[in-house]
């Protein structure tokens, strides 16, 4: 497995693999924490595990498609950020448990993919939230990201409707 480990000032993100299957668990089945997810929460444990499954594979091949980290905060894990490769850009996602909300833990992490990645030949990155995740949008614009549409269709797991969603962008130069 290509170990690449990112350290920040509070955070240290690894690999996402079968080793946090109970600590992933803690937010991707909660409900609560992930209302906002289209492909969260997850059903059970199971499901949990053939994901967590799925992300070390990824990171065995030589060019992964997407690199799924584990936050780390004081030894603890705390939540995922992930990096989308998609047609030359980044795409940026996160989740941290709800009991570590508030505390800039997201933004320092979104932000470290950003200057590892932006080192590694990525000049474009975009993310995307469902409008009414007021959080996740201001993180966005805090990363220095521009909203550049908003769209519809969006469907969220927990939800039978469908919603819309806000794109932002990042053009590193």
């Amino acid at each position: 497995m290509k170990e690449i480990v990112i350290v920040t000032e509070r955070l240290i993100l690894k690999p996402l693999t079968t080793v946090y299957l109970e600590t992933v668990n803690a937010y991707a089945l909660c409900p609560d924490n992930a209302r906002y997810m289209c492909y969260l929460p997850y059903r059970d444990s199971e499901e949990t595990l053939e994901k967590l499954q799925s992300f070390e594979s990824e990171w065995n091949k030589d060019h992964p498609d997407f690199y799924e980290f584990a936050v780390l905060f004081n030894g603890k894990h705390i939540g995922g950020v992930t990096l989308y490769c998609e047609d030359g850009a980044g795409e940026l996602a996160w989740i941290i448990h709800r009991d570590y909300w508030g505390k800039g833990f997201a933004f320092e992490a979104a932000k470290a993919l950003i200057d590892y990645f932006s080192k590694h030949g990525f000049t474009r990155f975009i993310a995307t939230c469902d409008t009414r995740n007021v959080a996740s949008y201001r993180l966005m614009e805090k990363l220095g990201m521009s909203r550049k549409a908003e769209l519809g269709g969006r469907k969220n797991r927990m939800s039978e409707a469908e919603s819309s969603e806000y794109l932002y962008e990042l053009i590193i130069k």
